[in-house]
């Protein structure tokens, strides 16, 4: 390339950056470089650059690790992702909005594909679940979560099915992993009582954006997720990485803190009456007991603890409904899941990073 059209075409890269986060969308951001990396192909990278080692350009984008591909998102090698979201700087966790993969260094695994980046842990939004549950389930799941399972442990198994699905239209991909519902149980299939902890693996988990949640068991057993992010650990994050108290940032803050649990403080089941027939119930009747929830972000309340991420209150009941309007509590009469605060969220755990 001749002098003065290198020039030029370095000013208009530098004028694209500014705009748009990427020249051409075809290269990593001029001037960066992976150290000891060689090029795919034997082909170079424009201005100086040089591809990821082992890793391969797809459409002709090419990706250096720890840094931000084009259009602000960060790639996962081998595949590409423009136009999903926004800014996703070197070394940040995925910024931007949902959608975008978490940059490698922070979350992702350089290397692996889809699926793979370090995504482990989640509030079900509202959204979600409505989705999930369909027209004929307006208020959601209540407390019945088998989902299409039959049997012993049908409640479980069908709210496991429920992670992965919700994590998969999150991420494409991480719907693959084993995930976990947080939820205890009388028994499982053989008769055995299911405690939460003890289905979720042993850590670390990350949320959608690749920030840590926990890095152990252990941490998880403190009133808030000892360790975990700041901008997280008192508002817990749906799938989509966004703080759960104000799932849309363009509308008011919801009264959504009850998430359901059926344990105690040490994540183990709370008592026979604390799991909606282990999660097989929906009707609102007293012979369901009332569901053990624990609060995904902290608040005031007149009894119980007013912040454990696992065990706080009683819901009322386990017939469906959402009750997330701020100001005031349960109302009489309404046996419902979401009665004083909540609408059947549940939290889900992969057992690997």
């Amino acid at each position: 390339m001749r002098p003065h059209l290198a020039k030029s075409w370095l000013a208009a890269c530098v004028f694209s950056f500014a705009a748009l986060s990427g020249c051409g969308g075809a290269s990593s951001p001029v001037g960066t470089s992976s150290a000891g990396a060689s090029n795919v192909a034997g082909a170079t990278s424009p201005a100086g650059t040089s591809s990821a080692a082992g890793t391969s350009s797809v459409a002709g984008t090419s990706s250096v690790a720890g840094t931000s591909s084009v259009a602000g998102t960060s790639s996962v090698a081998g595949t590409s992702s423009a136009g999903a979201g926004g800014n996703a700087a070197a070394g940040t966790p995925g910024g931007g909005s949902a959608g975008s993969t978490a940059s490698a260094g922070d979350g992702s695994s350089a290397g692996a594909g889809p699926g793979q980046t370090k995504f482990s842990f989640f509030v079900t939004s509202l959204r979600a679940l409505l989705a999930k549950a369909g027209t004929s389930k307006p208020e959601g799941f209540g407390g019945d979560f088998s989902n299409g399972e039959t049997g012993a442990g049908a409640g479980l198994r069908g709210a496991d099915k429920l992670c992965a699905a919700i994590a998969e239209d999150a991420l494409p991909g991480a719907g693959s992993k084993p995930w976990r519902a947080f939820l205890s149980a009388t028994k499982d299939e053989s008769g055995k009582q299911v405690d939460a902890i003890d289905r979720i693996g042993s850590g670390p988990w990350y949320d959608r954006l690749g920030r840590l949640v926990a890095a152990s068991k252990a941490d998880l057993l403190a009133d808030r997720p000892q360790g975990a992010d700041d901008a997280i650990r008192n508002d817990l994050p749906n799938e989509d990485g966004v703080p759960n108290h104000k799932p849309d940032p363009t509308q008011d803050a919801a009264d959504n803190h009850h998430i359901l649990t059926g344990s105690n403080a040490q994540g183990k089941l709370h008592s026979a009456t604390a799991t909606c027939l282990d999660w097989t119930s929906n009707q609102g009747e007293t012979s369901e007991g009332q569901p053990r929830a624990g609060l995904a972000w902290p608040r005031a309340m007149t009894s119980g603890s007013a912040t454990n991420w696992m065990s706080a209150v009683n819901a009322p009941g386990c017939a469906p409904g959402v009750r997330i309007t701020e100001g005031g509590g349960p109302k009489p009469n309404d046996n419902s899941v979401g009665n004083g605060g909540g609408y059947g969220a549940f939290y889900c755990f992969s057992m690997v990073p």
